[in-house]
């Protein structure tokens, strides 16, 4: 029999486990697909290999500094965190601050360091929601109880899109639907505001021309094989290559400057040819019992907004993973989203990190451990 504090010794011990699994592995695959790319551009066949281990470095002490911190105090200063995420992703278009690449502007240089705003939004926005929510669950019934988190979701939704980034504006959309759901939103109101968000996917398409041409590439990528269609076919050749079992870790071919974003968006491809469909899915598996792992801290948070905050993040890792996923595998058209905790990017396995810290800190809380080092005294509601 475990004791009341072993037990919850033991499942922070098999989350940070999990955690640390996926961003160690994700280092290793960052370094296999673009160790000769990154020879190629940088000169350094470590380039993207560093700036991954620094993500993750930065990871672990954010994920240690918020699970020890009082997850209370991120409904106390909302609102801050709102306002600096909405001014950062307002910087990306100020020329200067903003970095351009392949034409979209997703990412601001501050003191020698590149961020991605649109990560930390994520985040933010399920900070927000979930204190609403936590606060006003009865008001949630109605359309003007729901207003605050559709107008701060729409802002962000908007100046995600103009970047332009559709897949983070997609799982923004999501998460944002899906939350609300379980904050307690009426059936009339989902239909309400799913079947108009569905509609306007299809518009936004149209009014874009290349996301049109990606859309054609979708639908049959041959049809442009050196063009729109070339990076879905490369992913398909990746995947199909790797069979049941892989063709080992480093051996893979579409690295070979084949594959675009090998190393970030498409990395899926290439753990797929190196460790083949067994391989992908026993990944598959870690991300689901870490998935499961929050959702049952969520069912014992010790408040709603505890719960809604974990849940929050579970939904950001499950519908980013699944997107990515599925853009991979040619079931929707290609769009820019990592795999969370795998892909090359040190602001999003930062920024995830930290998400699963948060989530520790809930967990504690819930066992009654006071591992705290700041603590918030306000009185609490019960999660019922």
């Amino acid at each position: 029999m475990f004791t009341t504090k072993s037990k919850c010794n033991k499942n922070i011990f098999v989350i940070v486990l999990l955690v640390l699994a996926l961003t160690g592995f994700g280092c290793l695959m960052v370094y296999s697909a673009s160790f000769y790319s990154a020879q190629y551009h940088y000169g350094n066949q470590y380039f993207f290999l560093l700036k991954q281990i620094l993500g993750v470095v930065l990871g672990i002490i954010a994920m240690i500094f918020f699970s020890f911190v009082d997850y209370h105090l991120l409904k106390k200063y909302k609102y801050w965190i709102v306002g600096v995420t909405i001014v950062l992703l307002v910087l990306v278009f100020v020329p200067g601050i903003g970095m351009e690449s392949y034409g979209a502007k997703r990412w601001i240089s501050l003191f020698g360091f590149s961020i991605q705003p649109s990560e930390i939004a994520k985040f933010a926005l399920v900070i927000f929601i979930a204190s609403y929510l936590s606060d006003n669950h009865d008001k949630v019934k109605t359309f003007k109880g729901l207003l605050p988190v559709l107008l701060l979701g729409g802002t962000i939704c908007l100046l995600t899109m103009l970047e332009p980034s559709m897949s983070v504006t997609m799982c923004i959309g999501f998460v944002t639907l899906f939350m609300l759901i379980i904050g307690g939103m009426s059936k009339k109101h989902t239909l309400m505001f799913s079947m108009p968000s569905a509609a306007v996917v299809p518009l936004l398409i149209v009014l874009e021309p290349y996301r049109l041409k990606r859309l054609m590439a979708f639908i049959n990528p041959w049809a442009s094989p050196q063009g729109e269609g070339f990076q879905l076919i490369q992913s398909l050749y990746s995947l199909g290559s790797g069979g049941w079992f892989g063709v080992g870790i480093f051996n893979s071919r579409q690295k070979y400057l084949f594959l675009p974003f090998a190393e970030s968006d498409f990395i899926l491809s290439i753990i797929g040819e190196e460790i083949g469909f067994v391989g992908v899915c026993l990944l598959m598996l870690v991300f689901f019992a870490l998935i499961f792992k929050l959702f049952q801290i969520a069912l014992n948070a010790k408040d709603r907004f505890g719960a809604m905050l974990v849940c929050g993040v579970a939904f950001i890792i499950g519908i980013q993973t699944l997107l990515n996923i599925a853009v991979v595998t040619g079931s929707i058209p290609p769009t820019g989203l990592p795999l969370p905790f795998i892909s090359s990017g040190g602001t999003s396995v930062s920024v995830f990190m930290a998400g699963i810290g948060i989530c520790l800190n809930v967990y504690k809380q819930s066992q009654g451990q006071d591992y705290k080092l700041i603590k918030l005294k306000t009185k609490q509601e019960t999660f019922v």
